[in-house]
């Protein structure tokens, strides 16, 4: 498969599997369904737009297949529509915050305005988040700080709630994805952006394959046996996703485990899993201000030189050239902004019988 999206590819197939919505028409969608489930039109829109900018971006495993989920969430009780965040230590550059189970995509963003007006003022600030939802792309929340004009982190992990990949060389979870970002202000067209699991893949590209009935890489899984799988379904019985890094994972193994010390540990004792946990992503977030350091203009202007300088090397023997950090999800977001978002049928049927659950299937066009 080619780094970039073909808009030409034959589609036939994927016609009989998907249905191509516009990003406006699902965010419109999504908010509503989430607004009858009783998030408010703020909650519901702030959600709605995250995942569909993930789908954008193609992290479709971020994307709307997860408004069922956090609908399903509303329900039993483990997302609190209309929660107070509340901050429960506080420094001049730093906090500890509450969300008390509030969507977290409303939570995180919160969080990180808060750092970054605290580092408008002491130059660098840092957060830590508990008790919130899930968060979404991570990416989102990095990107706040380099839109004004500061180097963004963010780390997250799965809480107490149950977990997913286990630790190098092990066959039983104890890690969460546990994801890092990092976004930088740049002169770049796109953004300057890691964004990546300390997983092999996200467990939402697990789901993902299987709503798509597709097979995995090899690397991603291991069966409840704790043997290498390419069938997604394995996950569900039993199985285990690996640490990033294949054989060499002890590394992807060691950065999961410093973001379980950053997000967990760093905000309350206690560490592991509990069965009956809902989905809790605890953050930590950092913003620095770059013109503590030098000229923000010239910073800017270095990085994206240093982008075209990482492009200016000759392919390698099958490569299509390379990419600077948060390249492709641009080029993708262009792509798909123009042509349309591709959503799996499985998904779209559940979008669709909650639309006629809550008596919305007509106004939103989903008959």
């Amino acid at each position: 498969m080619n780094a970039i999206e073909n808009p030409a590819r034959d589609r036939l197939d994927k016609e009989r599997r998907f249905s191509v919505v516009m990003a406006d028409r699902l965010t419109r969608i999504c908010a509503a369904l989430l607004q009858a489930a009783g998030a408010s039109q703020e909650e519901a829109q702030s959600v709605a737009a995250g995942c569909v900018s993930a789908n954008l971006t193609g992290h479709d495993s971020h994307g709307v297949i997860a408004i069922p989920t956090y609908i399903d969430w509303i329900k039993r009780g483990n997302i609190v529509p209309g929660a107070e965040w509340t901050i429960v230590k506080e420094s001049s550059t730093t906090a500890v915050i509450d969300g008390h189970w509030g969507f977290g995509f409303h939570v995180n963003a919160k969080a990180m305005a808060l750092t970054i007006e605290k580092a408008k003022t002491a130059n660098v600030a840092a957060c830590a988040v508990f008790q919130q939802s899930h968060v979404g792309r991570l990416a989102a929340y990095p990107l706040m700080a380099a839109s004004a004009g500061m180097i963004g982190l963010a780390a997250a992990n799965s809480g107490p709630s149950p977990k997913f990949v286990a630790p190098f060389g092990g066959r039983e979870a104890r890690l969460g994805t546990n994801p890092i970002s990092i976004a930088v202000p740049s002169d770049l067209e796109a953004p300057f952006l890691l964004d990546m699991a300390t997983s092999a893949a996200a467990l939402g590209k697990i789901e993902l394959a299987i709503a798509r009935g597709e097979e995995i890489p090899k690397g991603w899984i291991i069966d409840a046996e704790g043997r290498p799988t390419t069938d997604p379904r394995d996950y569900r019985k039993g199985g285990t996703l690996l640490p990033l890094g294949g054989s060499e994972g002890y590394k992807g193994s060691g950065l999961a485990a410093m973001v379980e010390v950053m997000c967990r540990l760093l905000t309350g004792p206690g560490f592991g899993a509990e069965p009956d946990s809902p989905h809790n992503n605890s953050c930590f977030m950092a913003a620095f201000n770059v013109a503590a350091f030098r000229p923000l203009e010239k910073f800017k202007k270095d990085v994206a030189e240093f982008a075209f300088y990482l492009k200016s090397t000759p392919s390698s023997e099958g490569s299509s050239g390379v990419f600077y950090p948060g390249e492709i999800g641009h080029l993708r977001e262009q792509e798909r902004t123009a042509n349309g978002i591709e959503i799996e049928e499985a998904t779209w049927e559940k979008l669709r019988a909650l639309a006629r659950d809550y008596g919305l299937a007509g106004a939103l066009d989903l008959a």
